[in-house]
């Protein structure tokens, strides 16, 4: 699975470039340009790495890694043009895990992103629209706090879906690697399998499931 990072960044030019450049590095980034935006998103997905500006139109990148280390242990990643001691040090202070001064070089931004989440493996726990997906206990819990446990095969599928993402997986590539070539199930034994996740994640519509026509199914959530 790539890993999935949220871009706080309101420079378009750099913006841009480092979508571009993170992207071809296999990371899933999601780029927001304000802290509003950056709020909306957080209190919907869970990304696994935060990089942050300081200085934004709507306040300071400070406030919300102060919001966000309160209560997560989501890594930040400080990449701004404040590059006083005294901001080093409270950005050190709030929490994070690097504070990288602009302008930089790409290479060194990519080291450092690369070692913060090597020491941050991915969380137990995926936040979603609908609710909140243990893996450890391989249960979903919606808003309302009701818990439904996976079977343990619909775990494995689903399980190989998000490590795979955002490769989409064919039918065959899914019964290959989730049941192995001692049983002899057919591509609507997948069918059924994706109705019973989508059913067990309120994932109805397919937002997190994605049926790929002609292909199979991708998990879409980020």
């Amino acid at each position: 699975m790539s890993s999935s990072i949220l871009l706080v960044e309101d420079d378009f030019s750099l913006g841009t470039s480092l979508i571009e450049r993170l992207t071809q590095e296999n990371f899933t980034v999601v780029w927001v340009k304000n802290l509003a935006e950056a709020r909306r998103h957080l209190n919907e997905k869970q990304p696994q790495l935060l990089i942050l500006d300081v200085g934004l139109p709507d306040g300071s990148g400070f406030d919300l890694a102060r919001e966000v280390k309160a209560h997560s242990a989501l890594p930040i990643i400080f990449l701004t043009a404040w590059n006083t001691a005294e901001n080093r040090l409270e950005g050190y202070e709030i929490g994070a895990e690097e504070f990288i001064p602009k302008p930089f070089h790409f290479r060194e931004l990519l080291l450092r992103v690369q070692h913060v989440l090597q020491s941050h493996p991915l969380e137990k726990n995926l936040r979603l629209p609908q609710g909140e997906l243990d893996l450890e206990k391989m249960c979903f819990k919606n808003h309302q706090g009701q818990m439904t446990f996976l079977a343990l095969r619909d775990f494995q599928v689903l399980k190989l879906l998000i490590e795979s993402a955002p490769k989409a997986l064919t039918r065959d590539e899914i019964l290959d690697q989730a049941w192995g070539v001692d049983s002899s199930p057919s591509h609507r034994t997948v069918d059924n399998t994706i109705v019973r996740l989508r059913q067990a994640l309120r994932d109805e519509s397919g937002d997190l499931i994605r049926s790929v026509r002609g292909l199979g199914y991708q998990w879409v959530h980020l």
